[in-house]
């Protein structure tokens, strides 16, 4: 559903898919159900977008059917990854060969059972541009010299079956067929990559949101202490009225970020696909911590949803860029707007 160009989806535009995105939010399975959950369908945008015919052929078909899942390897555990530019893994040609080295972390999809392809990110060109340096490689995971060193946790959970896992790469040797795009194309990759999948994490974290304030509510309206419901306590009714408010103002600048790609594409969109991959996660964690808080011990347990979607908004202020890194950017194109008029 979230791929707009056919015969590879349905349709939809990204205008058209994010309210979509945002249902599927709600649950912790929809997005695998309907085959919309990352980072599956980045990896399918890549190779729609910049795959060769063969690896279309290769890995597409099953991709779309959800018969397979994919993982995306980009972060190090070595260097700073929040500047892309610092990657350190290396896709070196040799002869009519890439040869792989390195290690990846946070690499989302790895431990799923049906995971049988990777896309990895590593430097090939270290004296080119700082933005022609790097390259995508197709792995088949089964290549000699690919191994999963550990499977990492997130405040305690491991995410099955996906998973978040550190991959090595040993001298994984594969054909240069295997470049996505060709070499030195990384970037130019990574960008076409982010765009429409950020307005998908945004949108369902709106809807984990939405989540979040039901069962604040619910559990307010529900439990008593000092002979009042809680929501009539302190200043828990001034506190869902924000949290309304702040739920519409991030899914107006979603909508609109959205409607901007559909219209202008990715760089016309860029500041305000920044400004929701920081509004959207610390709306949901600013309604968790409070739902957590009005469902008191049972807000930390398992009864309830409340600490996995804590630890999903905590996790994608980090995972989609760091807030800082989106700042960033989005201050430097606003300046530019005064800079470019004197």
């Amino acid at each position: 559903m979230f791929m707009p160009v056919a015969p590879y989806g349905a349709g939809l535009t990204t205008e058209e898919y994010a309210p979509i995105a945002e249902e599927t939010g709600r649950s912790f399975i929809a997005p695998e159900i309907f085959n919309c959950n990352a980072p599956d369908t980045g990896n399918m945008e890549v190779l729609i977008h910049y795959g060769s015919e063969e690896q279309k052929q290769q890995w597409l078909p099953k991709l779309l059917n959800g018969e397979i899942r994919s993982a995306f390897c980009m972060t190090e555990p070595d260097v700073a990854s929040s500047d892309a530019t610092n990657m350190a893994a290396t896709a070196f040609i040799e002869g009519d060969e890439v040869v792989l080295n390195g290690r990846k972390w946070w690499s989302t999809g790895i431990g799923h059972p049906n995971c049988e392809m990777i896309i990895f990110m590593g430097l090939t060109y270290p004296e080119a541009n700082r933005h022609q340096q790097h390259s995508m490689v197709l792995v088949p995971v089964n290549t000699p010299g690919v191994k999963i060193e550990r499977m990492l946790s997130v405040f305690g959970e491991y995410d099955e079956p996906y998973g978040h896992g550190e991959v090595s790469f040993t001298n994984v040797r594969l054909p240069k067929s295997a470049f996505i795009a060709g070499p030195g194309r990384g970037f130019e990759v990574a960008q076409g990559r982010l765009g429409p999948g950020r307005i998908h994490h945004a949108m369902r974290t709106i809807g984990a949101a939405e989540r979040a304030l039901a069962l604040l509510i619910e559990r307010s309206l529900s439990r008593q202490a000092f002979g009042k419901n809680l929501v009539d306590l302190g200043g828990n009714k001034a506190f869902i009225a924000e949290a309304r408010i702040a739920i519409e103002q991030a899914r107006l600048l979603t909508m609109k970020a959205a409607w901007t790609i559909d219209n202008y594409g990715i760089k016309a969109a860029m500041s305000a696909v920044s400004q929701i991959k920081v509004v959207a996660p610390n709306v949901l964690q600013m309604i968790v911590d409070k739902a957590i808080q009005i469902h008191g011990g049972a807000g930390l347990c398992e009864d309830f949803p409340l600490t996995m979607l804590f630890a999903t908004a905590r996790s994608l202020r980090i995972a989609d860029g760091p807030d800082e890194v989106h700042r960033a950017l989005i201050a430097k194109l606003e300046l530019k707007k005064y800079r470019d008029n004197k």
